[in-house]
């Protein structure tokens, strides 16, 4: 028996602001959506490279609020990427941590901390 990596699942709460973030913004990809009918909460899963995410508009999933703690592997391509793009509400820095790691802190439009860090110091 083995167990394999969470999936988050973050609370959302507009269609439009959660891909502005997760999919322009952070380049992630739309894997699949769900509404259980057309005026239904959306429910969402994202991924880039091995960091998968489900995005919900249910209230009964989740609160918002939620902190995450992302590996990357160079934070300082990362932290260029989203430097060179064009997104009015978020302006993340690098940030050296005591225990060694360097972290970037971005907050998503509902509230969510993602925290993207880097070990290698």
């Amino acid at each position: 028996m083995t167990l394999a990596n969470p999936i988050p699942i973050l609370r959302s709460f507009d269609e439009a602001k959660a891909k502005a973030f997760y999919v322009d913004y952070l380049g992630f990809r739309v894997d699949w959506q769900h509404r259980f009918d057309k005026d239904a909460p959306l429910y969402l899963r994202v991924s880039r490279d091995g960091c998968v995410l489900h995005l919900t508009e249910h209230h009964g999933d989740c609160t918002p609020g939620a902190a995450l703690r992302i590996q990357v592997d160079d934070i300082d391509a990362w932290y260029a990427e989203l430097a060179a793009k064009d997104y009015r509400n978020a302006r993340p820095s690098i940030e050296k941590m005591p225990w060694g790691s360097r972290d970037m802190k971005v907050t998503d439009p509902f509230g969510n901390r993602l925290v993207f860090t880097d070990a290698s110091g």
